[in-house]
């Protein structure tokens, strides 16, 4: 029932290939800026869980200055 009104779209084909090539795009950035993260940043977003809200935001400000 679908595949008669998508093949009935023009242009439908280039769809699947834009959402292919915008998911590998995310998903190289992603890994670039996650290989690019500095330790102490990965220590403290690691940390946000176990600290409350006023000591994150103050080692946050440390971090900053």
């Amino acid at each position: 029932m679908f595949k008669n009104y998508l093949q009935s779209i023009d242009g439908i084909e280039i769809y699947p290939i834009i959402s292919l090539v915008v998911f590998f795009l995310f998903f190289i950035i992603m890994t670039i800026y996650v290989i690019g993260l500095k330790k102490r940043d990965m220590s403290l977003l690691s940390n946000i869980p176990f600290t409350g809200e006023d000591e994150f935001k103050t080692s946050i400000q440390k971090q900053n200055k």
